[in-house]
C-alpha cells in the first residue's frame, strides 16, 4: 500500500465514540479519514482491505509513558526514542506524550531540545505530541518513585529555562501547595501547556485555587496523591476527592491491574466517567524486560517484580510494565466498562485531554489516519499512521 493512496477497509467492525458500526466500508485518502460510506460507494479507484469482521479503532494514545524495552525518555538519544515509539507503535499506540522524570535542570533541559529536534525530523513509530513533565516542583512527601535528589520548588526562579519550551511541554505536573505552584499554574496556562496537580499533599480547596488558574488534570489517580485527613474534628479532603468530584479536571489512572486493584479501578469509573477518565500505561523501561530485570528512570535504579516496576525496598510502585493495548481488557473484563467506552478511555478522552482531539483521537471525518485493527486478544493485526502501515506491526522479539 502506498502512501497517499485511497484505501477502503471492509468487513471490520467500526468503532466510533459511542457506537459500533457494522456493514459498513471506511474511506481512507491521503493520511485522512474520508468518511465512513456504504460498500457499492467504494468506487474502482480504491484499494480495499478486508479485515475479517475485526474490531477497527482509533490508534492509541497515551499521554503518560516513560519507556519500554531497556530505555526512556529521559535518554536524548536516537536510539532510546526510536525504541520507545517502535514498540509502541506495534502494540497499538499511535500517539504519546513523551514522560519525563526529575532530573538537574541541565538534563531536562537536553530531553527538550531532543524532543523538539525528533518531532521536527527524527520520527518513527509513535508521534510524539510533546513531553510530559513529572516535574521536580513537587511535593517530597509524595515523591513515590520519583528521585528526592532533584525535587525543587516553584518559587526558586528555575522554572523558566523550563517554560522556553513550551512548544515542546504538553503537560507539566506540580504539586499545587508548593509555594509559589498558583503563579507557575498561571504560567502553564498562559503558555498553552496542560498543568496538572501530581505527587501532590495539596488539599481540595488547594485543588479548587488552582483550578480558577487553569489547573484541568490529575495524575495517575491514587498514586502518590492525598486523600482525605482530620485536623482536629475536620475532615480535609485531598486531592483524590478531588480528582473524584470536581467535573472540570480530567483524570488519568494506571489500569495494569497491579497499582490498583479492580475495586478501586471500579470507584473511579463509576465516579469520574469515560469522558474524563483516560487510561495511561505510566510505562518505564522495564516494560518488555523479564522478571527480576533491573531498569533505570531518572537517576534511580528499579526492578521489575510481580510483573510492574518496584522500588527495591518494596516501598513504592516504580511505574508500570504493561504498555497501553495491553489495558484494555482489564478495562473490560475486570472493571465491566463497555468496549466503545474502555476505547474511548485510550483515544478520545486522553486526546480531549492534551489538545489534540480536533485531530486525533476518533474515527471522524477530516482527522488523522492513525488506525489500528485489532485481534481478539487486542494485540494489533495491523497499524496504520496517517493511513499507511507502520511497517513495524510484526512484534520482534522481546517486546513488551
Amino acid at each position: 500500500m502506498q502512501l497517499g493512496q485511497r484505501v477502503a477497509l471492509i468487513n471490520g467492525q467500526i468503532v466510533v465514540p459511542n457506537a459500533i458500526v457494522e456493514d459498513r466500508v471506511m474511506l481512507i485518502d491521503h493520511g485522512k479519514i474520508v468518511a465512513i460510506i456504504d460498500r457499492d460507494t467504494i468506487g474502482s479507484d480504491t484499494h480495499s482491505i478486508d479485515v475479517g469482521g475485526r474490531l477497527i479503532t482509533p490508534g492509541l494514545i497515551d499521554i503518560h509513558t516513560h519507556g519500554a524495552l531497556g530505555h526512556t525518555f529521559n535518554e536524548p538519544t536516537r536510539e532510546a526514542f526510536e525504541t520507545i515509539c517502535a514498540a509502541n507503535a506495534r502494540h497499538g499506540v499511535t500517539s504519546l506524550c513523551a514522560a519525563i522524570a526529575p532530573a538537574p535542570l541541565p538534563d531536562l533541559i537536553q530531553c527538550f531540545e531532543f524532543i523538539r529536534s525528533w518531532q521536527r525530523s527524527g520520527k518513527t513509530g509513535s508521534h510524539v505530541l510533546g513531553a510530559y513533565l513529572e516535574s521536580p516542583y513537587t511535593n517530597s512527601a509524595q515523591k513515590g518513585a520519583l528521585d528526592p535528589r532533584y525535587l525543587r520548588l516553584p518559587d526558586d526562579g528555575s522554572v523558566d529555562d523550563l517554560l522556553d519550551y513550551h512548544d515542546v511541554l504538553r503537560v507539566f505536573m506540580l504539586a499545587p501547595e508548593l509555594p509559589g505552584a498558583i503563579e507557575l499554574i498561571d504560567k502553564i496556562n498562559r503558555a498553552g501547556i496542560v498543568p496538572a496537580a501530581g505527587h501532590s499533599s495539596a488539599y481540595d480547596t488547594h485543588i479548587r485555587a488552582a483550578m480558577e488558574h487553569g489547573l484541568r488534570h490529575v495524575t495517575h489517580i491514587w498514586s502518590a496523591m492525598s486523600s482525605v485527613v482530620r485536623e482536629g474534628p475536620w475532615r480535609k479532603p485531598g486531592v483524590l476527592e478531588a480528582a473524584l468530584v470536581f467535573d472540570d479536571l480530567t483524570v488519568e489512572m494506571i489500569a495494569d491491574n497491579k497499582h490498583l486493584p479492580p475495586t478501586l479501578m471500579k470507584l473511579a469509573y463509576k465516579c469520574i466517567g469515560p469522558d474524563r477518565l483516560c487510561a495511561v500505561s505510566d510505562a518505564t523501561s522495564g516494560a518488555g524486560l523479564p522478571e527480576g530485570s533491573r531498569f533505570v528512570m531518572g537517576g534511580m535504579e528499579y526492578e521489575v517484580a510481580d510483573g510492574v516496576g518496584m522500588m527495591f525496598d518494596r516501598s513504592a510502585f516504580a511505574g508500570s510494565t504493561t504498555l497501553l493495548n495491553q489495558m484494555i481488557l482489564i478495562l473490560i473484563d475486570v472493571v465491566g466498562i463497555p468496549l466503545v467506552e474502555a476505547i474511548r478511555m485510550v483515544t478520545l478522552t486522553p486526546a480531549c485531554a492534551v489538545g489534540v482531539a480536533d485531530r486525533k483521537g476518533s474515527l471522524e471525518t477530516g482527522k488523522d489516519a492513525d488506525i489500528v485493527i485489532w485481534n481478539d486478544d487486542f494485540t494489533p493485526w495491523r497499524v496504520m499512521l496517517g493511513g499507511y502501515d507502520t511497517a513495524l506491526n510484526a512484534p520482534s522479539a522481546g517486546d513488551p
